[in-house]
């Protein structure tokens, strides 16, 4: 039996530790890597190229939803269930817009993750089932009231994301320059289309954006 390979990313170990007791424990389920950032997970996900990557959302120097999207652009058969804490409906479609498998809460019954991973492994999603019914409503409302598809062109780029994260972590343009191998002249550039698109022009104002998208952690914990 070909088993299911499994990235598992959180940046807590002893979470990483109880996935793996859980998923190992099923004779169709194996662990190639573990990860403790967003930025790992790319590189191992490039490096193992897992059936399924199990990803936490709140991680450092890369969050799970850029991290989501560039796995999927660089390993397309990789299917991705994100992992949260917090069910923010806002965090739900972005993650299903950058091609999630699924969603879902860190409370969930193991039964379900497997579930899941299973069904991530066939190509169909899984949510939580609370999410998925405010999913349903979402878009039904969305429906009967014809609003349009928010656009992509309407977010931050990946690299933008990248850069605002790193930002509101305090990071110099130094620091994201050599974090991202990119120019300084770049990561400035990057700066200031984010502040154009956000229509924020302050480090302050950043930080509180990005904590309240949950993008970083704040004084009270991250919100996904």
């Amino acid at each position: 039996m070909e088993k299911i390979r499994i990235l598992l990313v959180d940046d807590h170990t002893v979470v990483r530790q109880g996935l793996r007791v859980l998923l190992e424990a099923e004779p169709d389920i194996t662990i190639v890597a573990e990860a403790d950032t967003g930025r790992q997970a790319v590189q191992l996900a490039r490096k193992h190229l897992p059936d399924v990557v199990v990803m936490d959302i709140a991680m450092p120097t890369l969050n799970g939803l850029e991290a989501t999207r560039q796995i999927i652009k660089e390993v397309p058969t990789a299917r991705v269930l994100a992992l949260s804490s917090y069910s923010d409906d806002e965090y739900v479609q972005q993650l299903t817009e950058a091609g999630a498998a699924g969603y879902l809460l860190k409370q969930t019954a193991a039964a379900d993750l497997i579930k899941a991973v299973r069904e991530a492994r066939k190509g169909n999603a899984f949510f939580s089932p609370a999410i998925s019914k405010r999913l349903l409503e979402h878009y039904r409302e969305a429906f009967l009231k014809g609003i349009p598809a928010r656009r992509r062109s309407d977010l931050l780029t990946s690299r933008e994301a990248e850069v605002l994260q790193l930002i509101a972590e305090g990071k110099a343009n130094k620091q994201i320059a050599s974090e991202l191998a990119i120019s300084i002249k770049t990561v400035e550039k990057h700066r200031q289309q984010v502040m154009n698109k956000l229509n924020i022009h302050d480090i302050a104002g950043l930080t509180r954006y990005a904590i309240s998208k949950g993008i970083i952690e704040g004084n009270t914990g991250m919100r996904v």
